[in-house]
């Protein structure tokens, strides 16, 4: 079935942290996030196997009840996502670099989605959002057609919801931010 994501989000911080104990004891899934957020809301993130994952969800949507703002999946996300969910990704060299800036974890994890299956580019981190922002961004790196294009399309994946803050393409960026934005 493929590697997918899901994410759910509470209005309650306590029944939050018991959803997400839920959810981990239903399936098989990788905890990639959770947060406490301003106005007592909670978000988790998960990651894994489709199937595990939607198991998953519908666990933790039982549990939030009442105070479950919203959820969501997708589906068959891009090998690169989870990886660069997890850490920063190294890379040999910098040719362009594309940043997109969001409002929230949602729209960061759409936009890199889109933007890997999009064009040949290197995802370099998936950052969905902590502290009392919650901005979430993601940084790309690869020859500068590519950047573009892709840039392009994880920005059409989330305008429509009014998620997008900022977005940048750095055509070819210096040497200096290869420490700055990786692993390397």
């Amino acid at each position: 079935m493929g590697q997918a994501i899901g994410f759910i989000e509470l209005s309650s911080i306590a029944k939050g942290i018991e959803a997400a104990d839920a959810m981990m004891k239903m399936a098989e899934v990788e905890l990639l996030h959770t947060q406490a957020i301003p106005r007592g809301k909670y978000t988790i993130l998960i990651g894994g196997e489709q199937a595990e994952v939607e198991q998953s969800l519908a666990a933790g949507v039982q549990i939030a009840d009442a105070w479950l703002l919203g959820h969501f999946i997708i589906q068959n996300v891009h090998d690169s996502v989870l990886p660069a969910m997890r850490a920063r990704q190294s890379v040999e060299n910098l040719e362009a670099v594309g940043v997109i800036e969001t409002k929230d974890a949602a729209a960061s994890i759409y936009a890199a989605d889109a933007a890997a299956k999009k064009a040949a580019i290197k995802l370099i981190e998936v950052f969905p959002g902590k502290g009392a922002g919650g901005k979430g961004y993601v940084t790309l790196t690869g020859e500068v057609g590519s950047v573009r294009a892709a840039v392009t399309a994880g920005i059409e994946s989330i305008k429509k919801e009014g998620s997008l803050i900022s977005w940048v393409i750095i055509p070819y960026a210096h040497k200096s931010l290869l420490k700055v934005l990786t692993n390397s």
